[in-house]
């Protein structure tokens, strides 16, 4: 199995993190998407990443679609069987990654238009929508125990990306989310090595 990823890609951290709590064995395979690499475009046409390919060379893409390809192939160690909690932490992936889609908006406005041309009413207003996931999360942390879930991985993806790309513009007011990743970490000691 493998899982065609960039380290700076918090959709990407996401599912190698929960593939490595989970016990799947995947290859991390570098991939630069800008130069449109074959082996990636064979499989998933819209060259994107994360793509799971598995050992029978089944592709699956998108970080959601790999996640619960994890937890089937893991009998449910991402995801919690009782429904109402399931739904909850699929809201908290959500959240996360929306938040993440935000982030993303915002960096590749900023590179990939000429100063002239950066709107920074989009920038403002996806940075606005950014905020308000923040502040929700905040104020609603999951609990946080030796049985991790998706939404954990997404959290942490998280955090480690607006960190990297916002630092020291989030965490205002925001205390327990800034310190959610050392308790994170030790339950996952391994997020050590996602580094960005």
């Amino acid at each position: 199995m493998k899982i065609f990823y960039s380290p700076t890609s918090p959709y990407s951290n996401k599912v190698r993190m929960a593939a490595r709590y989970a016990g799947i064995s995947a290859e991390s395979v570098l991939t630069d998407t800008n130069g449109n690499p074959q082996d990636l475009i064979a499989s998933n046409p819209l060259g994107k990443i994360p793509t799971l390919v598995t050992s029978e060379g089944k592709a699956i893409y998108d970080s959601r679609a790999i996640m619960h390809f994890i937890d089937r192939e893991t009998k449910g160690k991402l995801y919690p069987r009782n429904a109402e909690k399931r739904t909850d932490v699929e809201m908290l992936e959500a959240l996360c990654d929306g938040i993440c889609d935000c982030l993303l908006a915002i960096v590749y406005e900023k590179r990939f238009h000429p100063p002239e041309k950066i709107h920074q009413p989009w920038i403002d207003r996806q940075w606005e929508k950014a905020c308000r996931g923040l502040d929700l999360l905040n104020a609603n942390l999951p609990k946080t125990g030796a049985k991790l879930h998706a939404g954990h991985f997404a959290l942490a993806a998280l955090l480690r990306y607006i960190e990297v790309r916002f630092s020291g513009e989030w965490q205002k007011g925001r205390p327990k989310l800034k310190n959610w990743p050392q308790k994170f970490e030790k339950f996952f000691p391994d997020y050590a090595q996602f580094k960005v």
